[in-house]
C-alpha cells in the first residue's frame, strides 16, 4: 500500500508521523471518509469542501489548495488501484510542543489512505440491524459544532463501546436535551407514511455527505423530506428506520431497545432508496 504523506507517496511501513504531532497528542485535526465506486471518487468536491469548513472552524490551515488536494486523492487511489474502496483523508495540526498552544505547530500534515472498509457484515444489509440507546450523550453543540469532523472521536468511541457491550452494531445517541442526534458513526432517518425525517444539525447531527445525497434522492422520488426534532418515541413508532454514512451507505434498522421497528425487516421505501443511491453512486464522481 502507498500512503500519501505531505506531498509524497510512500510505502505503508514508511508512513510515519512525529510523536509530537498534535493530531496524536490532542486529537487536533480534521478528517474525511470518502468512497470510490467504479473508478470514480464519489462526492469528492463535497467532502473536500466540508474538510475545509471543518479546518476553518478550528483555525487549522490546510497546506494545500482544494484543487491540489483533489488531485492528491485521485493520485493516491490510482497508486493503490482503489477503484472500489474507501479513502481516509486526514489533516493534523502538525508537530508542536507538549503544550496545548496550537500555534507552536508550524505546518499541518496531510495524510491520505486509500484502502477498503467493511463497516457492517453483509447479512445485516439484507436483514437489518439492531440498535440501543446510548447513555453517552452527543457533545454539546455549543461546545464543539457537530459540523466539525474532528480527529477527536472519543465521544463516538465511548458510544460504540456501549453498542459492543450490548451485543449490537450501533447505538442511537441523544443530545443534552434528550432529542435524537445521530448514531456513533452514522446519520439517522425514519420514514412515516410518505415523510422522510432526520434530525437537524442543531440537534447534534453531522451534516453527512451521504445524508444529503439520500435526502435529494428521496425528494426526487416524491417523498416529503424534512429535518425535524425527533425523540425515541418517534423512532420506536416509525414505519421504517435506517442509517446512512460514507462507509455504511444505507442500512436498515429493524429493532431499537428491543422494540421492533415497522415490520421487523428492511422496509420497501428504504430498499427503493438504497437502489436509487447505488445507481447514483455508480455513475457519479471524479474519475481516477
Amino acid at each position: 500500500m502507498k500512503i500519501y504523506l505531505n506531498g509524497k507517496l510512500v510505502p505503508e511501513k514508511d508512513a510515519k508521523i512525529s510523536v509530537f504531532d498534535h493530531g496524536l497528542l490532542y486529537g487536533d485535526g480534521v478528517f474525511e471518509g470518502i468512497r470510490s465506486y467504479n473508478g470514480r471518487v464519489f462526492m469528492l468536491d463535497a467532502h473536500i469542501d466540508r474538510l475545509y469548513r471543518s479546518a476553518l472552524a478550528i483555525a487549522l490551515e490546510i497546506p494545500m489548495s482544494k484543487t491540489g488536494l483533489i488531485a492528491a486523492v485521485v493520485k493516491t487511489c490510482k497508486a493503490n488501484d482503489t477503484m472500489n474502496g474507501y479513502v481516509r483523508l486526514v489533516v493534523t495540526r502538525g508537530v508542536g510542543t507538549l503544550g496545548l498552544n496550537p500555534y507552536t505547530c508550524k505546518k499541518g500534515q496531510v495524510i491520505i489512505i486509500a484502502a477498503n472498509i467493511q463497516l457492517y457484515p453483509q447479512e445485516l444489509y439484507a436483514h437489518g440491524l439492531q440498535v440501543v440507546t446510548s447513555g453517552t450523550i452527543r457533545n454539546h453543540t455549543e461546545s464543539l459544532s457537530p459540523c466539525v469532523k474532528s480527529l477527536n472521536y472519543l465521544n463516538n468511541i465511548m458510544a460504540k463501546i456501549e453498542a459492543i457491550n450490548a451485543g449490537v452494531e450501533e447505538v442511537v445517541m441523544l443530545n443534552q436535551q434528550g432529542f435524537v442526534a445521530e448514531a456513533s458513526g452514522d446519520n439517522i432517518f425514519i420514514i412515516k407514511g410518505n415523510q422522510l425525517l432526520t434530525p437537524p444539525v442543531s440537534c447534534g447531527a453531522l451534516e453527512g455527505v451521504t445524508r444529503n445525497v439520500v435526502m435529494d434522492l428521496a425528494q426526487q422520488a416524491g417523498m416529503d423530506v424534512r429535518e425535524c426534532v425527533l425523540t425515541r418515541y418517534d423512532l420506536y413508532n416509525a414505519d421504517e428506520m435506517f442509517l446512512t454514512g460514507t462507509a455504511a451507505e444505507i442500512i436498515s434498522v429493524i429493532k431499537m431497545d428491543r422494540r421492533t421497528i415497522g415490520g421487523g425487516k428492511p422496509g420497501a421505501k428504504t430498499l427503493a432508496l438504497t437502489t436509487r443511491f447505488r445507481a447514483f453512486a455508480a455513475r457519479n464522481g471524479t474519475p481516477i
